[in-house]
């Protein structure tokens, strides 16, 4: 079983005639047959769209013109941070299970609405502000380096784009490999929470141990914590590594992430490390220590 995609799934690029969505895109169709069926523009409907080597894909005005089409049920969006809210929205109105947005910027008063919106329908979203999410050997949505993976156990899970890449990368090295990884994007509101993938992986065969990232700012972690102790109640644990980025950040100000700002003395590294710790995770002391800890830990 692989989470969330697989080498069945179907995806639709909105955003696909620029030129992130299409170096990300040809990227992806290199990627053991990744199912890129469509792209949409509201202006090229009818046209078709071409990569450098000489693939093709049809464009659809709207999404909810291409999945009838193609029958695809997962989308990612390139579209810029003003129209983002509005390309989310169309995916969520055409019925798309998974919708993955890349772009970073996008306003927390549109993504309010889209939540809203998003949790009255049964689509689901990652991101957005998201490198994606990639199952080794089967399927690539968004912006991860594919050439770092490996087919394995390893549940990855991250709030950050740049440290899933360096969880990636150890878990290959130390011959683990991956199961499936999940950018969740660092913007205060997103679609998909860590406890959802969480959940996933806990559920997942083919995921024997876990790596979550967080950082500060917000709650998300700790709620992950409490999380990972009503389950264990339950009799449904894995071996867990964590790590929270931004330990030496100022109170107060924000940094990187929309979603890293201490405030109100919440939000902090060394209370999110203390929760993980009561659940069980074992916290790697730095983030060059992520493969080694999860080594350890399972050797344990």
């Amino acid at each position: 079983m692989s989470i969330l995609i697989n080498k069945d799934t179907k995806i639709i690029v909105q955003g696909l005639t620029g030129k992130t969505g299409t170096f990300h895109t040809e990227q992806a169709l290199a990627y053991h047959g990744t199912q890129m069926v469509a792209g949409t523009h509201p202006k090229k409907g009818g046209e078709t769209w071409s990569a450098a080597d000489g693939t093709t894909l049809p464009l659809f005005t709207t999404v909810a013109e291409a999945k009838a089409e193609t029958g695809a049920n997962a989308s990612v969006i390139y579209v810029p941070p003003a129209g983002a809210a509005a390309a989310i929205t169309e995916a969520i109105d055409a019925g798309i299970e998974l919708i993955t947005c890349i772009t970073e910027g996008v306003p927390v008063q549109d993504m309010v609405k889209v939540k809203e919106k998003l949790d009255a329908s049964s689509s689901r979203l990652i991101g957005p502000n998201c490198p994606g999410l990639l199952t080794p050997e089967e399927c690539k949505i968004g912006i991860m380096p594919s050439s770092i993976f490996r087919k394995g156990s390893v549940g990855v899970l991250s709030r950050s784009g740049t440290l899933t890449y360096e969880a990636v990368f150890q878990t290959s090295n130390a011959g683990l490999g991956q199961s499936t990884a999940v950018g969740i994007g660092g913007d205060p509101v997103k679609g998909t929470e860590f406890i959802d993938v969480l959940d996933m992986f806990l559920s997942d065969d083919e995921t024997q141990s876990i790596i979550m990232i967080g950082e500060i700012g917000g709650s998300a972690e700790e709620e992950a914590a409490q999380f990972l102790i009503d389950e264990a109640k339950k009799g449904r644990s894995k071996p867990t590594v964590g790590f929270i980025a931004g330990r030496t950040s100022p109170p107060g100000r924000t940094m990187g992430h929309a979603g890293a700002v201490i405030s109100g003395g919440k939000g902090g590294a060394e209370d999110k490390i203390a929760a993980l710790q009561e659940a069980g995770v074992s916290v790697s002391p730095s983030p060059a220590q992520l493969g080694e800890t999860l080594v350890k830990l399972l050797d344990s």
